[in-house]
This record gives C-alpha cells, structure tokens and sequence, in this order.
C-alpha cells in the first residue's frame, strides 16, 4: 500500500506556514485547542458566503489576531466595516470574551480565486450538489485553473458519482504535479460533498511552480 503524505503537512516550515501559532503550557494547551477549533467551525459558517479559504490565528500572551482569507472581502466587511464588527462581537460572545482588547480581527482578500484549492472544491461540491455531471465539474474545473496561470493540477471524486449504486473514482489532470518536490508550492483541499445519493469526496491539488523560478 501506497503511503500518502499531506501536501500542505509535508511543507510546512518551509514554504507553507501554520495555521495556529502559539505556544502554551500542558495546563492550558487543550483549552485554547478548544477555542481554536470553535473559533474556526464558527467562522466557517458565518463566512461561508464570502468565500472562506482559510484561518490564521496567531496568540501572543493573552491577544489573538485571526486573519481570514476570503474571495469576497466586501461580504465580511459590510457597509462602513459594521458586518465586520458585528462577525467580531458574535465570536467574543462565542468565546465568552468581554474585553475587545484581547481579539484584533483581519480580512485578506485572495487575489486569484482559481489558484486556491479550498475554493476550487467548494465549487466542485457546490456543482456536484445540483447534479451537474461529474466530468463536467472536473473539466470545467481544471480549465479554470490552468486558465489562472497553474503549472499543473489534478481532481479526484470518490463517491456514489450520478447517483450510481457502486461508489467510485474519477479524476481529471493537466500538467505535472511533483509531489516529492518541497520546493514545489503546491496547494491541496479536501472536502466532503453532500448529494441525495450519499457523500462524495472532492480532492483537489494546484501546483502554482517552485520557489527558485
């Protein structure tokens, strides 16, 4: 059997950067995993039509500064910055914070959707749940992505694809992906895709090119 290694995991530290950055000691450690995690199962569903890609959270001392990426900054930031201030209050409360102080709240707007792979399987799974043909999902997909300007990128569907009674593969590539290569900034999303006919696993890598290039 194949030994699979996470794309993102596998680069972290060098060309791939945590998601959480702090340190804390044995006594606090599973509270603020805790937080994290509920920091982040909140933010999805809140921001989910902005186009969430991914969370930063990052403590020193008793702050957090979370960062959000989205595609769509204005959905976050509301008029005059009031949707942004009201997503920051829901998620003190949430916290049960009470001094504005401890939490600083950031919105970086992804500039090439079509070279995000978290975005790229949303979409896929967005398609997939209004019975739009699988290999139209995977095609259309790729080509945009390799319109963005990828060095390469590859789809994989597993599931009970078109409703049918057996579960199985599909996949779609262009281009390379080297996987084994550190330097080669790859991105890499897998999501779950919920259909009438059961779950359906969307998986999607980008290589965008090495960093010596």
């Amino acid at each position: 059997m194949g030994q699979k290694v996470h794309p993102i995991s596998f680069r972290t530290g060098i060309n791939k950067d945590w998601s959480s950055r702090w340190f804390s000691r044995d006594a606090d450690y599973k509270n603020l995993l805790a937080e994290d995690r509920a920091t982040r199962e909140f933010l999805d569903t809140r921001l989910k039509p902005a186009g969430l890609s991914k969370i930063e959270i990052e403590r020193s001392f008793d702050k957090r500064t979370i960062t959000v990426f989205v595609s769509r900054p204005g959905i976050v930031i509301g008029r005059g910055g009031t949707g942004l201030e009201e997503t920051k209050k829901q998620l003190m409360k949430k916290l049960k914070l009470k001094d504005e102080g401890k939490m600083e709240f950031r919105v970086e707007e992804i500039k090439n959707p079509d070279l995000d792979a978290k975005l790229i399987a949303i979409s896929c799974a967005e398609q997939l749940a209004k019975r739009i043909p699988h290999k139209r999902v995977i095609g259309s997909s790729l080509e945009r992505i390799q319109r963005s300007g990828a060095k390469g990128g590859k789809i994989i569907l597993s599931g009970r694809l078109g409703g049918a009674e057996i579960a199985r593969k599909e996949s779609g590539k262009f281009g390379s992906i080297p996987l084994q290569t550190i330097k080669a900034d790859i991105d890499f999303a897998s999501i779950g895709a919920p259909t009438k006919a059961g779950l359906v696993g969307v998986k999607v890598w980008i290589f965008r090119g090495q960093e010596n290039q």
